[in-house]
């Protein structure tokens, strides 16, 4: 379990900085290039296809417009690949967490590593491969948490007044636990921690919870820019693994921030 010591008081904030220092480190780079593709190719494939309906979209709507109304295609064209550029961003960053679960956690591993200057010793490849039925029920269990949540706040968005006002605010800071939760269980998991056992201690030091997953919020937002973040949150949360809860596992609390 986890003691009232706390090595480091950095905000959330600056362990997600540190995640973009510590992808550069040459022993780092090959563990995140491999998520990383992984989400290139399928976003550009998939990118691709909707492009190409798109356009037969928009050639259908030629079709049917009348020539004075010809120029809407130039005002519509950009807005709708933006929004379609937009959304897949948001979903392929929930599809990739599934996906590159299992490096994912090898990469929290090598960070460990390189932070602590300590092997983990997990196993070999052939190990990591016996325990994907694992990593991936670890997957299922934060989708769990998450849906039954996520919905109650979008029924939110449909109540008057709350709606327009309290709603978008929850929702952020809903999101903003929801990736704390997401990047940092992958050093918890790699120390077979239970995963209530997790939140208990993300709750326990909610500053930097909230901060982080904040911070990790706002770039996923960013077309982009948000293939980058997952790398990124994973090394910072791991950063924040190391300093705040590793060396604290023993007892039965986190000291909060």
């Amino acid at each position: 379990m986890v003691t009232n010591s706390i090595i480091a008081k950095k905000s959330g904030v600056n362990y997600f900085i540190q995640g973009f220092q510590l992808i550069k480190q040459p022993g780092l780079r090959s563990f995140v290039f491999i998520p990383l593709m992984i989400n290139l190719v399928l976003f550009a494939s998939a990118m691709y296809f909707a492009l190409g309906q798109l356009t037969e979209l928009f050639t259908w709507m030629d079709g049917q417009l009348p020539e004075y109304l010809s120029w809407l295609n130039f005002l519509l064209w950009p807005l709708a690949v933006l929004t379609m550029l937009v959304v897949m961003s948001f979903l392929f960053s929930s599809v990739m967490n599934w996906i590159a679960a299992p490096f994912n956690g090898l990469l929290a591993e090598k960070v460990e590593q390189h932070l602590t200057g300590k092997n983990l010793n997990t196993g070999s490849s052939v190990d990591m491969i016996k325990d994907l039925p694992r990593i991936f029920g670890r997957e299922w269990i934060k989708l769990k948490y998450y849906l039954p949540r996520a919905l109650l706040f979008l029924v939110l968005f449909w109540l008057p007044i709350i709606g327009q006002t309290a709603a978008p605010i929850l929702w952020f800071l809903f999101t903003a636990w929801m990736m704390a939760i997401q990047y940092c269980d992958y050093p918890f998991d790699n120390h077979k921690v239970p995963f209530d056992d997790m939140k208990f201690a993300l709750k326990n030091t909610k500053g930097s919870s909230f901060s982080f997953g904040a911070t990790v919020t706002v770039f996923s937002m960013i077309p982009i820019v948000n293939f980058i973040v997952m790398p990124v949150a994973i090394c910072g949360a791991t950063a924040m693994w190391v300093d705040k809860y590793r060396d604290a596992y023993k007892n039965s609390i986190v000291a909060p921030d």
